[in-house]
């Protein structure tokens, strides 16, 4: 079974940067995605990678973050800078596995402090 496993997150101060990465045990198929969860709101995309190489992010990403993959260390990263407040959630990443089936890690806790 496909696993994901994120790590790089913590706290920082507005303005700050941090770089997520999100580490599969074996091939993903599909998108490659990170998504974000605050307390009491929806999940949202942050970011994907779709199997062709598009890349999209959020409206709320505003030239802020860069994703990006390593395909021969099957992993996911996400660099975000001039980080803010609003940007303080649980992130995880997301990836279909061989079945097409989504799975989701169990995410990374970003604090931005004001």
């Amino acid at each position: 079974q496909l696993q994901l496993v994120e790590s790089g997150g913590g706290l920082v101060q507005a303005g700050e940067s941090l770089r997520l990465s999100c580490v599969a045990s074996g091939t993903t198929f599909g998108i490659f995605a990170w998504y974000r969860q605050a307390p009491g709101k929806h999940a949202e995309m942050v970011a994907e990678i779709r199997s062709n190489g598009d890349i999209y992010y959020g409206d709320f990403v505003q030239g802020r973050f860069t994703i990006s993959r390593d395909i021969t260390k099957n992993t996911l990263y996400l660099q975000m800078n001039n980080l803010k407040p609003d940007d303080t959630a649980r992130y995880h990443c997301k990836a279909d596995d061989r079945f097409s089936l989504a799975r989701w890690g169990k995410g990374t806790l970003v604090t931005v402090s004001s």
